[in-house]
C-alpha cells in the first residue's frame, strides 16, 4: 500500500504517464478518513482512476500547479477541512499564528477563498481542464453569501472560481459519476449534491431548452428523477445584495429544499448567468459508508512532513474511528445541516471492529483508540421511521424543544460495539472524546447507556455544549430550554456516582450569539459562578455563511417570522460578552467594569 503521488517520480514508479485526476487541498496530505481530499482520492482509486495530490500549493504562480502535469480528466479543488477564511483568522478577525492542518502547525501555508484562488491558478495554468470544486468551503459558499471577513454579500464561489461544477455536502457519490461522465463525454447536468452555472434566456416556468435539454428534447433534470423537473428560483445576487429581507427569502428558499427526498432544484441569478442547485444526494446505506471508510489510507501524514514534526491535526485523529456522519440537532450556528445534512447514517459495527483490529494491530498503538463518534457521539445508529423514504420533517426539528418521540437512538447498538471492541487484543481504553448530545441523555432510555460509558468509555472529561443559559437565546440557537440541562447535570452526578468515577464536565459555550445582550451574557456570568464553572472552552460567535446564526447576525432579522433580533456586531461589546462569561480571568476586568457601567447606564 502507497500514498497517492504527490510527485513526478511517484508517477513513474507507478508507470503513469499523467493522472486522470489531480486533486489539489489547502491541506498537508493527511492519508486518513477524517481528511477530506484523503477521502475523495481513495474513492476515485477504488473506482479505477489514477489520482495524484498536490498539498497546500504556492498559489503565487502556477509552478506548482503543474508538478504532476495536466490530467486526463479534471482537476479537483478543496480549500481543505476547513473554510479558509476560518482556517486563516480568529473571530477578531486577526491572522492566526498556527494551522493545525499544516505541517509543524505552520500559518500561511494556505490563501484567504482557498478554492477561488487555487481554481482560478489552475486556469491559468491549463485553460481548458474541467475543474471540480468542493469540500466546506465550496459547500457554504454556493449561493450568495454574507462573507462576516468583508462584511458584505458576495457572489456564489462557483461564480468567483470559474469552476465547470460544484460539490456539496460530502461528495463521494459525487465525484465518482463526474469523473465518469467526463470520461465518456457527458455532460454534468443533473448529478445530485451538485451545481452548475448555466446561461439562460430566461426566467420562466421551464428552464432554458439550451442549458437543460438533451438532444432528444427530453429534461436533463427529469432523467434523474421526476420531482427534479420542478425548481424553485430565489432572489438573484443582485437582490440579496441590496436588501436584507430579500436576503432571508433567499435562504428560507435553500433551507426549505436541503432534504434529499423532498427538495427542489434551486436556481439563483447572476448576473446573464444562474447557478444551478440540484438537489441532495441520498443517504448512504451502511455498506456504502463501510466501503468508504475501509479504503487502504495510511492513517498517516505524507512522509515528507516527517522533518517538519508532522501534521499537528493528525495527532487528534491518530487512533479515532468515524462511526457515523449527519446530525438531527439542527443548531443554528453549525454548519453540518447544510453540509452533512439532518439524516443520521451510520457504519455498520462490523466495518468499525475490523478498524479497530487494524488500529490495534499499529507499531505505535499503545492499547487506547482515543474516539469513536461523529458530529455527535451518541447518536451512532440513531434512526427514524421517516429517514428512509421521506427525509426529515419540514416543520420541526427532531430534538427541540424536545426529543421527539419518532426519534429511536442507538444505545444498545453503541454498548455493543463498545464491548466488543474492549475484547479485542490490545485494546486497554475505549474512550469517547466527541461530543455528547445531553438533551439525549435526560431521557429514561438513555439511563443505561449513560451509567457504561461514564464506567468505562470517558477518559476523565464529557464534552458537552450547553451554549448558553437563557433561555430565549437558546431558543434562537434551536437548543433545548436550559432546565434541560440542568436535569442532565443531575443524571451525570448520579451515573459517575453508580459508577465510581471521578469525572467532570467540559462545557462549551458561546458568547455574543445573535439574540444575546450584555444583560443575557451577566446571567450566564453568574450562574456560572454561582455553579463555580470557570469556562476555558468559550467560542466567540462567528457568522459562518449559509447558516441560520449567520444570516441572522447579517439581517438581524429571524428569516422565517420577520421578527426583529438584537445583535452585538461591534467588536468592543463582543469582547465585553466573552470578558463576562470569563469572569475569572483578571485580564477581563476592565472590560467587566466598563460592561457593568453600560449596563447600569441602560438601567437609569
Amino acid at each position: 500500500m502507497h500514498f497517492l503521488p504527490v510527485t513526478n517520480n511517484d508517477l513513474r514508479s507507478r508507470g503513469w504517464g499523467c493522472p486522470d485526476i489531480v486533486l489539489v487541498t489547502g491541506d498537508a496530505y493527511v492519508d486518513h478518513p477524517s481528511y477530506g481530499a484523503a477521502v475523495i482520492g481513495r474513492v476515485l482509486e477504488a473506482a479505477g482512476f489514477k489520482v495524484g495530490i498536490i498539498a497546500q500549493p504556492d498559489w503565487r504562480s502556477t509552478d506548482d500547479f503543474r508538478k504532476l502535469g495536466e490530467p486526463r480528466l479534471f482537476f479537483g479543488i478543496t480549500a481543505g477541512n476547513l473554510d479558509s477564511m476560518v482556517a486563516n483568522y480568529t473571530s477578531t478577525k486577526r491572522p492566526r499564528k498556527k494551522d493545525d492542518f499544516s505541517p509543524g502547525g505552520r500559518a500561511g501555508l494556505r490563501p484567504d477563498r482557498a478554492a477561488i484562488v487555487y481554481a482560478n491558478r489552475v486556469r491559468e495554468a491549463y485553460s481548458d481542464v474541467p475543474i471540480v470544486i468542493g469540500g466546506i468551503e465550496a459547500s457554504l459558499r454556493r449561493f450568495a453569501h454574507y462573507d462576516w471577513w468583508d462584511n458584505t454579500v458576495r457572489r456564489s464561489i462557483l461564480v468567483d472560481s470559474r469552476a465547470d461544477i460544484l460539490v456539496y455536502g460530502m461528495g463521494e457519490r459525487q465525484i465518482v459519476e463526474i469523473a465518469q461522465r467526463i470520461e465518456d463525454g457527458r455532460d454534468l447536468d443533473g448529478i445530485r449534491g451538485t451545481m452548475v452555472l448555466r446561461k439562460l434566456s430566461a426566467i420562466s416556468p421551464q428552464l432554458s431548452a439550451d442549458a437543460l435539454q438533451d438532444t432528444e428534447g427530453s429534461s436533463r433534470l427529469s432523467m434523474i428523477d421526476d420531482r427534479l423537473s420542478a425548481f424553485v428560483e430565489i432572489p438573484s445576487y443582485e437582490e440579496v445584495k441590496d436588501d436584507k429581507d430579500r436576503f432571508n427569502e433567499a435562504f428560507r428558499g435553500i433551507s426549505l429544499n436541503q432534504d434529499p427526498f423532498s427538495g427542489k432544484t434551486i436556481i439563483q441569478g447572476h448576473g446573464t448567468h444562474y447557478v444551478i442547485q440540484f438537489p441532495p444526494p441520498l443517504p448512504m446505506k451502511p455498506s456504502e459508508l463501510d466501503h468508504i471508510y475501509n479504503l487502504p489510507y495510511q492513517k498517516a501524514w505524507h512522509l515528507s512532513y516527517d522533518k517538519e514534526g508532522g501534521v499537528p491535526g493528525f495527532e487528534t485523529v491518530r487512533f479515532s474511528i468515524i462511526s457515523h456522519r449527519g446530525c438531527c440537532g439542527d443548531c443554528s450556528f453549525c454548519s453540518l445541516s447544510m453540509h452533512q445534512g439532518r439524516i443520521v447514517q451510520s457504519r455498520s459495527k462490523r466495518s468499525i471492529i475490523e478498524e479497530a483490529k487494524a488500529l490495534a494491530g499499529k507499531k505505535d498503538f499503545r492499547g487506547t483508540i482515543t474516539d469513536i463518534g461523529g458530529p455527535t457521539a451518541n447518536l451512532y445508529q440513531a434512526s427514524c421511521s421517516r429517514w428512509e423514504g421521506k427525509g426529515a420533517c419540514i416543520e420541526r426539528s427532531c430534538l427541540v424543544p424536545k426529543v421527539c418521540r419518532n426519534l429511536l437512538p442507538g444505545y444498545e447498538e453503541s454498548m455493543d460495539l463498545y464491548k466488543e471492541i474492549m475484547k479485542l487484543p490490545g485494546v486497554r481504553h475505549v474512550f469517547i472524546e466527541s461530543g455528547l448530545r445531553y438533551d439525549l441523555l435526560v431521557q429514561d432510555r438513555a439511563a443505561e447507556y449513560l451509567r457504561h460509558i461514564c464506567a468505562f468509555h470517558i477518559s476523565g472529561q464529557m464534552k458537552v455544549a450547553p451554549e448558553h443559559c437563557v433561555d430565549h437565546v437558546l431558543n434562537i440557537m434551536n437548543k433545548p430550554s436550559f432546565d434541560i440541562y440542568e436535569q442532565f447535570v443531575k443524571r451525570f452526578e448520579e451515573a459517575k456516582r453508580k459508577a465510581g468515577k471521578k469525572l467532570y464536565l467540559v462545557n462549551y459555550f458561546i458568547s455574543a450569539h445573535p439574540g444575546a445582550t450584555l444583560a443575557d451574557a451577566l446571567k450566564l456570568s453568574r450562574y456560572l459562578k454561582k455553579r463555580g464553572i470557570h469556562p476555558e472552552q468559550i467560542q466567540d460567535f462567528t457568522p459562518l455563511p449559509l447558516t441560520l446564526s449567520g444570516t441572522i447576525y447579517y439581517t438581524e432579522k429571524d428569516p422565517y417570522t420577520g421578527k426583529r433580533i438584537y445583535v452585538a456586531k461591534t467588536f468592543r461589546e463582543r469582547k465585553m460578552h466573552r470578558a463576562l462569561v470569563q469572569y475569572n480571568n483578571p485580564k477581563n476586568r476592565h472590560l467587566i467594569r466598563e460592561a457593568m457601567k453600560l449596563l447600569q447606564s441602560n438601567k437609569s
